[in-house]
């Protein structure tokens, strides 16, 4: 192949030269050479995007965390900070960073659905990125960055479409939720293309060291080994100190983690109390019944159904009532059937739930706005018409409520209402720093659950110590919760970090005051 030298120049600089044609303009050349020189990066270190969002303020660790996961960490990592403190300012600084260099052109941040309006507003507001929110009927080719449910994206044919982009970053929200990697999340996400990757959550580890691993493969095939080497070192029962610290070096490798008590900033203190409450006799009896009829039938047999009847007999009666009539209708034993309605019809005769009355003690004493979170909506309806009885207003918070009547009811729990009964789903994502009183009246297996509830109200904005009350009942399966509880809290400070109170106050050591303290000694919880 031949290559000659070009000579048009020479024709169009003689025609300009004869006023044949006319030369270009000097005030857009020099606007043109202006803009293009500012948008040149000279150096990779620091954020040039700082000079472009006059609406945001970062503070000093989230801008520390930006820079970190860009200079260090490759565009590829898990914002672990705690709960309020900003993660999606984090994500926001990284993805506008990535827009101005040029090195990302379009990007996919996916979401729980009742975050995804939030993300919109906040990339628009605060970082003058023109997200999209996805609707059903879109087309992905000309949209730059897209903001969608993640039970959206990974269902057809929203998923062909997603697949068919090449995306540039990746942000997926509340990431613990693809801790199972055999779950159809997991595998999306893991299909997905993608150059950078931002996983958020406060909570990378909820039950053992497995859901940290499947969460770094995400973002860095073999990080962490393969799964049998990775289970060969680390798994439960094989790893020492030593082997632990090894662990969290290199999990810090891919996360960031900033605790509220290492941003400089002063916060409110958390105030937690465990409150051992005692079965009513009656109670005691129904308990005691529902407990054997595992011995008794079949039907009880499974572990599974044994537990969650126990659990709701903690919680309410109402709640055990509901799987009890369910269990009444499927069962074809006659004496199994018998047993179940004999032990509907001692529910229904048993008195105001001790659990109830202690929760109303506290929300009384508190006279302050209080959200209470439970399991069970069974248990959200009794609890409202129980705390009407008692002069205390009241309003539900569910998952199973629509986007505006979960804003009404926010709004009123702010305005007018003294508590807000929420279940886990319901409070996810939603910000109460004008409340600063938390009841656990159920307590959940996982302790990333707790520390993401009382993250509601315990934030940035919170002018108040924050109050949790951590409701067990003693003598049944909520004492073994709590022990069950405070081993997964220890294999998180082991490998993560050191978390804020979450059961109850700590000991200078260290140490929780578990359980089995709060009966020796209940002088420390008054």
């Amino acid at each position: 192949m031949q290559i000659e030298r070009s000579t048009e120049w020479k024709e169009g600089f003689s025609k300009r030269l004869e006023d044949l044609e006319t030369w270009d303009n000097w005030t857009l050349y020099k606007m043109s050479y202006d803009i293009t020189k500012t948008s040149l990066i000279t150096e990779f270190k620091g954020l040039q995007s700082l000079k472009y969002l006059p609406h945001v303020t970062p503070l000093a660790h989230q801008l520390e965390a930006a820079e970190r996961v860009i200079e260090e960490m490759n565009g590829k990592a898990i914002l672990a900070d705690e709960v309020g403190l900003g993660k999606t300012i984090e994500a926001g600084l990284i993805l506008k960073e990535y827009l101005i260099r040029g090195l990302v052109k379009k990007a996919l941040i996916l979401v729980p659905a009742s975050l995804a309006n939030q993300w919109v507003e906040e990339l628009h507001l605060k970082f003058h990125i023109p997200a999209l929110l996805y609707r059903k009927n879109y087309e992905l080719d000309h949209v730059d960055v897209v903001v969608m449910s993640l039970d959206t994206a990974k269902r057809s044919p929203h998923r062909e479409k997603i697949y068919a982009q090449d995306y540039d970053l990746i942000i997926v929200d509340e990431a613990h939720k693809l801790k199972n990697h055999k779950t159809v999340s997991y595998t999306f996400v893991q299909s997905l293309k993608k150059k950078f990757c931002l996983l958020l959550t406060a909570t990378p580890i909820q039950n053992d060291v497995f859901e940290l691993f499947y969460l770094v493969t995400l973002l860095k095939q073999g990080h962490l080994g393969n799964y049998e080497t990775f289970s060969s070192v680390f798994s439960k029962g094989r790893r020492d100190a030593e082997q632990d610290e090894y662990l969290k070096e290199l999990v810090s490798q891919v996360m960031v983690r900033n605790r509220r008590q290492d941003t400089g900033i002063e916060w409110t203190n958390r105030k937690v109390q465990v409150m051992p409450i005692e079965f009513s006799t009656e109670e005691r009896t129904a308990y005691q019944m529902l407990s054997g009829l595992k011995d008794q039938h079949s039907l009880f047999s499974d572990a599974f159904t044994m537990i969650t009847l126990q659990r709701e007999m903690c919680s309410s009666g109402q709640a055990t009532i509901g799987t009890l009539s369910k269990l009444h209708a499927e069962c074809g034993n006659l004496e199994a059937a018998a047993s179940i309605k004999k032990l509907i019809l001692l529910l229904e005769r048993l008195p105001d739930h001790s659990k109830a009355q202690k929760a109303a003690e506290l929300i009384l004493k508190a006279d302050d706005k209080v959200i209470l979170f439970t399991e069970y909506r069974a248990t959200q309806n009794y609890l409202h018409e129980y705390f009407y009885s008692k002069g205390i207003s009241s309003v539900i918070f569910n998952g199973k409520m629509s986007k505006n009547s979960r804003e009404w009811a926010k709004h009123l729990f702010k305005q007018n209402a003294q508590v807000l009964i929420a279940t886990e789903s319901g409070a996810e994502g939603i910000n109460l720093q004008f409340c600063h009183h938390v009841i656990n009246y159920d307590l959940p297996w996982n302790p990333m659950k707790v520390e993401q509830r009382i993250g509601r109200v315990h934030r940035l904005g919170q002018e108040h110590d924050v109050q949790i009350y951590n409701l067990a009942i003693q003598d049944t399966i909520e004492d073994h919760m709590l022990h069950v509880l405070e081993g997964k809290i220890g294999v998180f400070e082991k490998v993560v970090g050191e978390l804020d109170d979450i059961l109850a106050a700590k000991l200078k050591e260290g140490t929780y005051v578990s359980a089995a303290d709060s009966r020796v000694s209940p002088s420390i919880f008054q």
